[in-house]
């Protein structure tokens, strides 16, 4: 089952007994302070859980797998996750 923004919402909620929209308003904070990190190019870092990365990748050549026509792929910056080893040893 897919976890939603709700969901993380509700689940607040319940642990911490705070009305839904000061859990939601909490919620979006924490997400946009993320976004902005990242937008910036810095890391974005939750111990115990992992590491969001900017990365950057460079223009390359490619082709269309249906086609076959050659082309070239731009280069565009990527977020990457990295799952910290307590995170990695519960799926162990």
């Amino acid at each position: 089952m897919t976890m939603t923004k709700k969901d993380i919402c509700m689940t607040i909620q319940a642990e911490i007994g705070l009305p839904r929209k000061e859990c939601s308003k909490i919620g979006d904070s924490l997400f946009e302070i993320m976004k902005d990190e990242l937008a910036n190019g810095n890391p974005v870092l939750i111990s115990g859980f992992g590491k969001w990365d900017v990365l950057n990748k460079h223009a390359r050549k490619g082709r269309n797998p249906h086609t076959g026509e050659r082309l070239k792929i731009d280069a565009r910056r990527v977020v990457k996750f990295r799952a910290s080893h307590l995170l990695k040893e519960i799926f162990e």
